[in-house]
């Protein structure tokens, strides 16, 4: 589904909408009519949606209020008003609050978690290899009118070969889409039957949100006190991730979102990926002064959350062998409140993951929001910026194509490797990289093995690199191109050597 503008991406994208033009031009008089009434405004009495009736409809998009505002779900064994607790999330400052990525209950279709079934076209032929290779015994050849095979579903273990040898591909193999997703295995069932995500086990990467065919997962946003804080005049900045190129349409341009930024009331607006620079430069010291020297066996890249969160998580005694270097995100927020002292700075991006790292008690003085490509388009939206319209007089000038590259799969390491080619020409690197959790477990797993001593190695959360995250705007194809023909018409390739001397100092 992904790069589809299907009615589930259609009504969140309406929901952002709603509570950015509620930040905007709600008064305090106004501010409780004006949420409570987003639900009957998106769901009109001769709504032609897909739920059984507007009732359910209108309940799920006050749930998705509530996560929109920062805010959790309502208990379901306690109904209340959308607005109840409101007063926790009508302030300036409101971080992210585990847990990010939630389960709307009335949305959630309790799809079947795993079953193997024989469908209708089936022909019931003769040689039924499905039974033969069956190694339990669990199907069975009913005759009949229509003469097709059945499974026992109590017998059936999942295996899968049935399915294989289908010459009719009449075997269907159903998996909950949110579950078939997550790399970690964090969802499971809840009492009825419903998905249900395990914290312990859960990274944050959003990769369920995007799969759900219900639009039953959704993540906290932002969105509501960011419009409040640019509203109320604060000098608020910018940092924008290298994954934004042709996010906000095709024909709009570095110089045009900047510029619309600065409509929307930004102060100033940075790359982030100039932190990205700075980290390549870092972890090619790193990976010569440590790898190479045998301090340690591999060095883990650390830009991405969700990888970072795997390691800690899953493989605690890796934990050493990521790197120590600020993500581009802290590095280059860093440099905007050097330059500009008490300026609130907002991250951009494509990442859910990203909003659990600004909430981390070492990064909070760094990040003050962080919003997603998709929750920045709403913004535009509720206020009428046509981006078109708006053209500054200067482009991005803050990066290289080395740390731009960064919003693509393999586009870290390949970062660090010129970096490391251009200062240390006579290192010899190898490169390894993984992307999609599943990915990242066997590469550390390997790691762990010993198999990948003497490497560099990326790791990206989501299939395809941060344009693959939960809150990205374009298909991922055309954004993965979009990316690398912007670092190819990039200045310049690689961060230069008085740069890496002043970081490195």
């Amino acid at each position: 589904m992904r790069g589809l503008d299907t009615p589930v991406r259609e009504m969140r994208r309406k929901v952002f909408e709603e509570v950015a033009r509620i930040a905007f031009h709600s008064t305090p008089e106004t501010l409780i009519n004006d949420i409570e009434s987003v639900p009957y405004k998106l769901v009109t009495e001769d709504y032609e949606g897909y739920r059984e009736s507007v009732y359910r409809s209108r309940s799920i998009v006050r749930e998705r209020v509530r996560l929109a505002m920062g805010m959790s779900l309502r208990p379901e064994n306690r109904p209340s008003h959308l607005t109840a607790g409101i007063e926790e999330s009508n302030i300036a400052e409101k971080y992210y609050e585990p847990p990010l990525m939630q389960v709307i209950p009335s949305a959630c279709s309790a799809c079947e978690e795993n079953k193997i079934e024989v469908s209708n076209m089936c022909k019931g032929c003769t040689a039924h290899p499905c039974k033969e290779v069956c190694p339990v015994g669990a199907i069975h050849f009913v005759y009949g009118k229509v003469p097709h095979s059945e499974i026992d579903q109590e017998k059936c273990i999942k295996c899968g070969k049935c399915k294989q040898v289908c010459p009719y591909d009449a075997i269907v193999k159903k998996e909950r889409p949110c579950a078939k997703s997550c790399g970690v295995n964090a969802i499971t069932t809840d009492r009825l039957g419903r998905a249900f995500i395990d914290n312990d086990k859960c990274v944050s990467c959003g990769m369920c949100m995007v799969a759900c065919p219900f639009g039953a997962i959704s993540d906290k946003s932002q969105i509501f006190q960011l419009g409040r804080a640019l509203q109320s005049g604060q000098k608020i900045i910018a940092e924008i991730a290298p994954a934004f190129v042709n996010q906000f349409g095709d024909q709009i341009t570095p110089r045009n979102l900047k510029a619309a930024l600065h409509e929307l009331g930004f102060f100033e607006v940075y790359e982030v990926a100039l932190g990205a620079d700075i980290g390549a430069i870092t972890e090619a010291h790193q990976y010569v002064e440590k790898v190479v020297t045998g301090e340690l066996p591999f060095l883990l890249t650390s830009c991405c959350p969700a990888w970072a969160v795997l390691t800690k998580k899953y493989f605690p005694d890796l934990v050493g062998s990521v790197s120590q270097e600020l993500t581009p995100m802290v590095a280059t927020a860093r440099t905007i409140k050097r330059d500009h002292p008490g300026a609130k700075v907002v991250f951009i991006g494509p990442c859910a993951s990203k909003k659990l790292e600004a909430s981390r008690r070492t990064v909070r003085s760094d990040v003050d929001f962080v919003i997603t490509f998709e929750e920045l388009q709403a913004m535009f939206d509720a206020l009428g910026i046509d981006l078109t319209q708006y053209e500054s007089v200067s482009s991005f000038h803050d990066a290289t194509g080395a740390g731009r590259g960064y919003g693509v799969a393999g586009g870290v390491a390949n970062a660090i490797e010129k970096c490391i080619n251009t200062y240390y020409p006579e290192v010899e690197v190898k490169i390894e990289h993984a992307e999609g959790l599943s990915e990242c477990k066997k590469m550390l797993t390997l790691a762990k093995l010993g198999k990948k001593n003497g490497c560099l190695i990326e790791g990206m959360g989501c299939p395809g690199g941060c344009v693959a995250g939960a809150g990205t705007n374009l298909p991922i194809a055309k954004a993965q191109k979009s990316v690398k023909e912007f670092v190819h018409n990039s200045t310049k390739a690689v961060p230069p050597k008085e740069l890496a001397e002043i970081v490195l100092k």
